[in-house]
């Protein structure tokens, strides 16, 4: 009986072992999905205001997809009686690179591009209603280039991530405003702490050739506001 007693506590010790090492695994599985990666899971709304009125609001997600990441967002705006859509999904490598984005454009005409991104060359299918298909390429000294298209603000919030805190000061990312098919640089630094509606964030300034803007962070540098003072623009996370 004894005996019998103590083959079952050592099969029952050996079962909590195997038990205990199968979670590890799987646990080491969970936290590698998505590590080493400058980017972080993300979801939410926010509030397009100009001169403090609203204007339209967009929806995003930010989210791991295998290796790779997806930023992909859809703001609806109306100015003037204007109404548009806008949806834009950018594919990224865990460093922030992008690897693929497409946008569509929907107001009195559809529009629309594929964008397809290898060794620092932006491969581009813009496709007009009405008109036939236009390829252009675009070619960057870097494969580290910052995506930010028209009214998609969650884009910043990628950029937000491509600084790097670490080092802080001035840094200068390759920029591709692909509604526009514009290439171009701009400089992104951190300046402290800095507060809206009585909350404290950290802050970056983003120069553009033409703007600039404030981007509000909170103590996960996830994008909260973003300003443009010039403009009297903000946009505001709900």
């Amino acid at each position: 009986m004894w005996k019998q007693c103590s083959r079952m506590r050592q099969a029952l010790t050996v079962v909590g072992l195997l038990v205990t090492v199968l979670g590890a695994v799987l646990l080491a599985r969970a936290d590698k999905k998505g590590a080493g990666s400058v980017l972080v899971s993300d979801k939410g709304k926010l509030n397009i205001l100009i001169d403090g009125k609203s204007i339209g609001r967009e929806e995003f997600e930010i989210t791991p997809n295998g290796d790779n990441w997806i930023a992909k967002g859809t703001t609806k705006v109306s100015v003037e009686g204007a109404a548009s859509t806008i949806t834009g999904s950018l594919t990224m490598a865990a460093d922030g690179s992008p690897l693929s984005y497409e946008w569509t454009s929907q107001a009195e005409k559809t529009n629309g591009a594929h964008i397809l991104f290898q060794n620092g060359v932006a491969k581009m299918t813009l496709e007009m209603q009405g008109a036939r298909p236009f390829e252009q390429d675009l070619t960057f000294g870097t494969a580290r280039i910052a995506v930010l298209d028209n009214n998609l603000y969650h884009q910043y919030a990628v950029l937000a991530r491509l600084y790097d805190w670490s080092k802080k000061g001035s840094q200068s990312f390759s920029v591709l405003i692909p509604q526009e098919l514009t290439p171009g640089t701009i400089t992104v630094d951190s300046i402290g702490s800095i507060s809206a509606d009585g909350k404290s964030y950290d802050g970056l300034k983003v120069i553009t050739a033409d703007i600039e803007m404030l981007l509000y962070l909170d103590s996960n540098h996830k994008l909260m506001r973003l300003e443009v003072p010039a403009s009297k623009a903000a946009v505001v996370r709900e």
